[in-house]
């Protein structure tokens, strides 16, 4: 757990959480790869390759039996993002220009330990370089007094050219923000205002951990932990991190984009199969989509499904959709539910209440291009797309174990079925 929490609390936005994924991975005897040069792969290799603020892990096992097993979640969360020319100068004040990323809970952005982070683009000389960082200093969006809005506690809708600009400085005439944040030579940026609250733990025994970023780090981090943890033997073992899930998964870094398909291409020629041998490796693969669910809210027991409500501390969660926000039918609920059962791994199901709309997570635009067998599972958690949320830990113990019993087992495709062994 305590592994958890530095990865949560250094995890400030995307291109942080893929950098200190790699030091992990390199830590733990991974080989780094690059998209633009030839791959030597071999059998018991461990290796990762990178892609903006996405990455894919993997590791090579016995090939008699060539399948793959996947591992996929998200590392960006809802924050907002500042625009070019960002500073405002308000009077007194200076604030930043800013826009929403992602469908976050925006009004609990307010009165926070705020600060700006990303990467910035640099030119040195004709090379033109991107950083990763975080401001030195913090910024805060403070809320309106509720003696100036006495409806507060009533209604209150956020405006977010209004109300969500961070208050940065005084307008003094003596301090570039810009410059102090981003220093010379910057010519472009990708940069957010995150929440910087340190994870803590609450409850009488201290049973549960809230943090920012929770959706979808947990979930990213816990493949990791597993990829690195897996007794498997048979076929080559991913875990992919992708960029861009709360806005769509569109693009090169998102789960919609080629980045997964070339990789598990890449890989197959390298250890010289051909399509048609890929192609059958595809059709026998099993993928996870994993990314966190909505526990039942204890003030608000009527959001949930009234005979599937999962709870905090009550393990993994199995997640189903008619409308195929989620890729799990019957036949992969019961592959996972089979894999969980032969390791004592607990879980639990979800649904949607029938009358509300259902979120969707990055599996379905996965799978779009590869056409693998799937299911989603996640993390029971509270207040998702809030700028702090909380899980219980014991529900993070049984995903690592979930999917370290996952990648341990040989799941064998049938013409009518599958063999968990």
């Amino acid at each position: 757990m305590e592994k958890l929490i530095s990865y949560l609390s250094k995890s400030l936005t995307a291109f942080h959480a893929v950098d200190e994924a790699a030091k992990y991975l390199d830590e733990q005897g991974f080989t780094c790869l690059s998209e633009k040069q030839d791959w030597a792969l071999c059998e018991d290799g461990k290796y990762y390759v990178k892609r903006g603020a996405c990455l894919l892990a993997f590791t090579v096992g016995a090939l008699d039996e060539f399948s793959y097993k996947i591992v996929a979640s998200h590392v960006d969360s809802p924050a907002l993002k500042l625009k070019e020319n960002p500073v405002m100068n308000a009077g007194a004040y200076t604030t930043l220009n800013v826009e929403t990323y992602g469908g976050g809970i925006w009004y609990s952005f307010f009165d926070r330990p705020l600060k700006i982070a990303g990467r910035v683009i640099k030119k040195e000389d004709e090379r033109i370089l991107s950083q990763t960082m975080e401001s030195p200093f913090f910024v805060t969006i403070p809320s309106v007094a509720v003696h100036q809005q006495r409806e507060v506690n009533e209604k209150f809708g956020v405006n977010p050219q209004v109300d969500l600009l961070p208050l940065t400085a005084l307008s003094t005439g003596e301090t570039d923000c810009m410059q102090a944040l981003v220093g010379d030579n910057a010519i472009a940026y990708d940069l957010f205002v995150v929440n910087t609250q340190e994870p803590y733990s609450f409850g009488v025994n201290g049973e549960f951990l809230a943090s920012p970023r929770i959706d979808n780090l947990t979930s990213a981090y816990a493949s990791l932990q597993a990829l690195t943890a897996h007794a498997g033997e048979e076929g080559v073992c991913v875990a992919a991190l992708f960029n861009r899930e709360e806005v769509g998964s569109a693009g090169p870094q998102g789960a919609g984009g080629d980045f997964l398909e070339h990789t598990l291409r890449r890989i197959a020629y390298a250890l010289r199969f051909d399509d048609n041998e890929f192609y059958k490796a595809i059709a026998s693969s099993f993928f996870v989509s994993v990314d966190n669910a909505h526990a039942k809210h204890p003030n608000h027991g009527e959001k949930s499904d009234p005979t599937n409500t999962t709870l905090l501390g009550g393990g993994v969660v199995i997640k189903a959709h008619a409308g195929g926000a989620y890729l799990t039918d019957g036949l992969s609920s019961a592959v996972m539910k089979t894999v969980f059962d032969k390791a004592g791994v607990k879980y639990q199901t979800f649904y949607n209440r029938s009358d509300m709309r259902s979120g969707s997570t990055l599996g379905v635009s996965a799978l779009t291009r590869l056409g693998a067998n799937g299911v989603d599972i996640g993390l029971a958690q509270l207040a998702m797309h809030s700028a702090c949320e909380c899980f219980a830990k014991a529900d993070y113990e049984e995903m690592v174990n979930g999917l370290t019993a996952f990648y341990s087992s040989s799941i064998i495709t049938e013409d009518d079925g599958f063999s968990v062994r």
